[in-house]
């Protein structure tokens, strides 16, 4: 009696079978096209360009002194409350770190181009 059962079972599998090929294709083809769009998107960040005027100095800090500044809390365990006082050594006073901190920041975000820039001169410094 058990074989029968083994034997409907296996009936059941290879009825089943056509479907769990069609979902695991439909499953491969998504894969690979999100690993494209994945692709597609690093090759752009890699090339992006900083729109124009997206590289202009805020509040008289341009983007390597941003940089810098960034990279130069190293020195005081990246604690963060240390920033206004690491720009204060690059001749930026509390008021304009604010401005530059926040802008700059916004820029990375937004603009790939400005984003690829800052990681460039970051690694360099």
């Amino acid at each position: 009696m058990n074989l029968f059962k083994q034997f409907g079972d296996m009936a059941q599998m290879v009825q089943a079978a056509p479907g769990l090929i069609d979902s695991a294709g439909r499953l491969a083809d998504q894969s690979a096209a999100y690993r494209a769009q994945m692709d597609q998107q690093a090759v752009q960040a890699l090339n992006a360009q900083p729109q124009p005027g997206n590289l202009e100095p805020i509040a008289g800090v341009d983007l390597e002194r941003y940089a810098r500044i960034v990279k130069g809390v190293a020195a005081f365990g990246y604690d963060e409350s240390r920033l206004t006082e690491v720009a204060r050594g690059f001749g930026v006073d509390a008021e304009s770190w604010a401005a530059a901190q926040a802008g700059w920041g916004g820029r990375i975000q937004v603009d790939r181009g400005v984003g690829r820039r800052f990681n460039e001169i970051y690694q360099a410094v």
